[in-house]
């Protein structure tokens, strides 16, 4: 690729229109891979008690088959799909059954085309924005699917995990040694904080997928803005919670999940500078 080619492809303008398809791709990972999962495990569970496996369906991957609308069938045109702008053309509704599209699915590929401009702004055209915006593209995936799980899949944080290493051993992000002690004390932070809460109620207080999203934070980010991670994201997260027991939006028996919050913390982190973020907090 000439020079020229890649400093179009990394500008703001071309990283961005980069983001509004990948934000389209992560809606259907934030749609089908809970699904693809509980598959797996019914046909495991079935395995393990020597039963008939069940019926899973037609064939369901991340590629195939085409997006659908999920009310009536109606196979979702090429240029129904056209990021942002095909949702405004069919005015949020399914152009066969005019049943209502959800406005989430236009706003993850807003949000993940503003972030990757962004990434083009903060890093200036150098490739190692490519880097960072695979970190982005992998935390908006995780995020969605624990808002609607509670799960954080190990198919998405340990690839992370290990990309947020290699990454630094390539040079393209930070110090190799702090991106491994950030792993490593990323993952035993709240590893500690989950047994002392278990041992002291008898509860759970969070999944080990949060453990492993901290730890790939860790990785990428190092380990100095560990604590600054979990204290925004138990800060937001206290807010929102609030609000929305408030406003009656959580049920009884129900939780916020965490891992948004450590997502939305850690892009924070990215975009304002480990330097700034000690500074805000006195730390510097």
């Amino acid at each position: 690729m000439s020079p020229d080619a890649l400093g179009a492809l990394l500008s703001p303008v071309g990283l961005g229109l980069i983001g509004l398809c990948i934000g389209s791709f992560l809606n259907v990972v934030i749609h089908r891979l809970p699904l693809m999962m509980e598959r797996a495990w019914k046909l495991e569970g079935a395995e393990i008690l020597g039963l008939d496996a069940p019926d899973a369906g037609a064939p369901l991957s991340l590629l195939k088959p085409a997006s659908r609308c999920p009310h009536c069938g109606h196979r979702i045109r090429w240029h129904e799909n056209i990021p942002v702008l095909g949702w405004l053309r069919l005015g949020g509704k399914c152009s066969a059954c005019k049943t209502r599209i959800s406005a989430r699915y236009p706003l993850v590929e807003l949000v993940t085309g503003l972030l990757f401009a962004g990434l083009a702004w903060r890093f200036g055209g150098q490739p190692a924005a490519l880097a960072w915006a695979l970190f982005v593209a992998f935390l908006i995936a995780l995020s969605g699917i624990d808002w609607d799980t509670t799960l954080l899949p190990d198919s998405l944080t340990q690839p992370l995990l290990w990309a947020g290493l290699i990454a630094a051993a390539m040079g393209w992000t930070i110090p190799l040694t702090s991106a491994l002690w950030g792993a490593v004390a990323g993952y035993l932070a709240l590893w500690s904080v989950y047994w002392l809460f278990k041992l002291a109620t008898g509860k759970e207080g969070m999944g080990a997928g949060d453990f492993k999203l901290l730890a790939a934070l860790g990785a990428w980010l190092g380990w100095p803005m560990l604590l600054p991670i979990v204290l925004g994201a138990s800060l937001i997260g206290a807010v929102v919670g609030i609000a929305m027991k408030l406003s009656g939006a959580l049920r009884e028996g129900r939780f916020v999940p965490f891992g948004p919050f450590l997502a939305g913390s850690g892009l924070v982190v990215l975009f304002a500078g480990s330097n700034r973020v000690l500074d805000w907090l006195g730390w510097a």
